[in-house]
């Protein structure tokens, strides 16, 4: 028996019903962009007691939006052993430490060998229904390229209990990165930036993130409807001349949200080849060895480093810390010479 699922459009959704939907459903709901899309096309989807099948059809704000969710269907993705670092597991949720160049969701291009498929053989029958099928509840994504810490919900409580504190922005995400140049607060280039401004140490980036107008595995800093909202907090930590090691918290969780916002205040992060062009550090800088090291690096140097939420069924308070992985400590050994 399908599930209903009710709430209205919000004022700043839009009106073309796929986007208004993908701004308004609560996001406790774990329902992506795809996912709605193919409730339309279904018939599940009624706008104001009418179905609605036309993704590109005008919805009023205010509207109300009735979505009917079938039941969960067994998953088709297959279970791959695999050795996993688990840092902590109970009957409703565990929490992993994703290596760099893990593929967290299969895909077109990756049909096996990422990490569901890992979660799918560890975890057994223990899977969450939300989403269209038993799966393991992933309530957030960490690139392929950045290693660190997920959670991930076994339980259909569990899912909607940290969907929603994703959603509240109670969830504690730090991150450590190494970048390009060095942002310092005392930069008047900074402050001068539309969506930046100080607090005391760190920079607070807030802006609107959306799809690159011509890359469309991009994402891009915009100033319009169509854009999510999208908070970073950066501090630097360890300055090295032409490179610096910062710490970044996520207010919000948008793709690739870190790496776009550092490209945007200028200092986009060691080894990212899709946000930092062809930036290099300069051997004048660090010396020969260095240089080669950094410009050489073969992913974004960007780790999950820390993870802290409330247990969604019990309450309690859990602080995960995965440490920096040795091909960034490496990194951080080499520079802290200089």
């Amino acid at each position: 028996m399908a599930r209903i699922v009710t709430f209205r459009i919000k004022p700043e959704a839009g009106r073309r019903l796929d986007k208004a939907l993908a701004a308004s459903v609560p996001e406790a709901e774990a329902l992506s962009r795809s996912r709605l899309a193919r409730l339309i096309n279904e018939g599940a989807v009624r706008v104001d007691g009418k179905v609605v099948t036309d993704q590109k059809a005008n919805v009023p704000a205010g509207a109300e939006i009735s979505i009917a969710l079938p039941e969960a269907a067994e998953v088709t993705t297959l279970p791959e052993p695999m050795a996993l670092s688990i840092l902590y597991e109970d009957d409703d949720l565990l929490v992993v430490d994703k290596p760099a160049g893990l593929v967290v969701h299969p895909a077109p291009g990756t049909p096996s060998g990422t990490l569901v498929n890992g979660l799918l053989a560890h975890l057994g029958g223990s899977l969450s229904g939300v989403g269209g099928e038993k799966r393991p509840g992933i309530v957030h994504r960490i690139d392929k390229d950045t290693s660190g810490l997920l959670v991930v919900a076994k339980s259909d409580r569990a899912h909607h209990g940290l969907s929603q504190q994703f959603a509240n922005h109670t969830v504690t995400r730090r991150y450590t990165a190494l970048c390009h140049g060095v942002p310092d607060v005392s930069d008047a280039r900074l402050g001068g930036l539309r969506g930046v401004r100080f607090e005391g140490a760190r920079l607070k980036i807030s802006t609107a993130l959306a799809r690159h107008r011509t890359d469309r595995q991009r994402q891009a800093v915009v100033w319009s409807e169509a854009g999510r909202h999208a908070v970073t907090r950066l501090r630097m930590e360890e300055a090295f001349g032409a490179v610096a090691r910062i710490s970044a918290e996520l207010e919000t969780g948008r793709t690739h949200q870190i790496r776009v916002h550092a490209r945007y205040i200028g200092h986009p992060l060691i080894g990212d080849a899709t946000y930092g062009g062809r930036r290099k550090v300069s051997a004048k800088a660090v010396g020969d060895e260095r240089a080669a090291r950094l410009n050489t690096f073969p992913r974004q140097a960007l780790h999950a480093e820390t993870l802290g939420f409330q247990h969604p069924v019990s309450g309690q308070d859990l602080a995960f810390r995965a440490p920096i992985p040795a091909d960034m400590t490496a990194l951080l050994e080499l520079l802290r010479g200089i």
